[in-house]
């Protein structure tokens, strides 16, 4: 069975991602430093899921561990996940968010091709990299914002626009990775994701409001809504994503060198005056949000259109809106006990 290698493997995406594979019977190592709030109880559940997983502590931005890794382990498959996530914290430190994902991609990428090139690079971007899109007209629906020419969604031919310096860096990485198949003849992929969602996931206001509104109102918790609160978005359940990166791995050879548009589509959007709307219904509560001006970068409505994926891969969401939150409402009730840092 292949073997894939794991950069971020203790975040949310990529324990989920870890578990995927590791059920299917590849061999799994993972990469973290370990630096964000709730990795290092992500990491003890997963290798008590999964005791054989190989990790490795290690931070993308150092090359020569990074490059150690990546040599001994000589992955099939190596899924780049480790990030600075958030649009917000890239404004208020922006050389970090740079030397993490601009300088840690290109590492990664590196690493890759000078000690394992026949393995194949699956990096996570960003629908950031489209930028503030002001060129496309945007009109108020019944449930939040919606392109007026675009029912489908984004496709990957829109022009890239980088906004803000979370925009610039997960670009830069974005285009290095397409590059590098070009250049180099590595196989590469790069996914533009959208707005992913699911269990261990420790969503925090700036970043995973899926997840953050959820454990906010159950744990009566204010929740602040930025901007009209009309703002939509397409989002896919992250059991949805690790499905894709297996089908972008099947059909390397079809998707090599190429982006795609990776995010639940036009069946699967969500305004956040919906979601708190559900989430009353669901858990028979009340929520009186907060509210706040609206916060840079963010985009009135980012859809994407996935008929490439499905084109090329065979892949499509599975998992719908209400069931993926429901799942994501149990796995907080289950687990009370990880949100003890919300306390006080």
């Amino acid at each position: 069975m292949a073997s894939i290698l794991i950069t971020g493997g203790a975040g949310f995406i990529g324990t989920n991602a870890a578990l995927h594979f590791a059920s299917r019977g590849w061999t799994v190592s993972i990469v973290d430093n370990l630096s964000r709030r709730g990795t290092e109880k992500n990491l003890a559940w997963l290798l008590e899921q999964r005791p054989e997983i190989d990790f490795h502590q290690v931070d993308i931005r150092d090359f020569e561990p990074l490059a150690a890794v990546i040599s001994e382990r000589k992955p099939d498959m190596v899924l780049h996940l480790a990030a600075q996530v958030a649009v917000t914290t890239s404004y208020t430190n922006p050389r970090e968010d740079f030397e993490i994902n601009a300088l840690g991609s290109f590492n990664v990428m590196e690493a890759v091709r000078l000690r394992a090139p026949e393995a194949f690079v699956l990096y996570a971007s960003t629908n950031k990299v489209y930028g503030g899109m002001e060129t496309v007209p945007v009109v108020r629906g019944e449930h939040g914002y919606v392109f007026a020419d675009l029912p489908l969604g984004v496709p990957e031919h829109q022009p890239l626009d980088f906004h803000s310096p979370y925009g610039c860096s997960k670009g830069v990485a974005d285009q290095y990775t397409i590059d590098y198949a070009r250049i180099y003849d590595l196989q590469t992929c790069s996914f533009r994701q959208s707005c992913i969602y699911g269990i261990r996931q420790f969503g925090i206001e700036d970043q995973g409001w899926v997840a953050w509104f959820s454990i906010a109102a159950l744990l009566d918790k204010p929740i602040t809504l930025y901007g009209d609160g009309w703002q939509t978005r397409d989002v896919l359940n992250v059991q949805d994503l690790a499905r894709a990166y297996e089908a972008a791995w099947n059909h390397r050879s079809a998707v090599s060198g190429q982006a795609f548009n990776i995010g639940g589509g036009p069946t699967n959007t969500l305004c956040l005056r919906d979601l708190l709307g559900f989430l009353q219904e669901e858990l028979d509560i009340t929520l009186t949000p907060r509210t706040g001006a609206t916060r840079p970068g963010d985009q009135p409505v980012f859809v994407c259109d996935i008929r490439k994926a499905g084109e090329l891969m065979g892949w499509a969401p599975q998992i719908g809106v209400s069931d993926g939150v429901r799942d994501l409402i149990r796995w907080v009730r289950e687990n009370r006990e990880l949100f003890d840092f919300l306390k006080g």
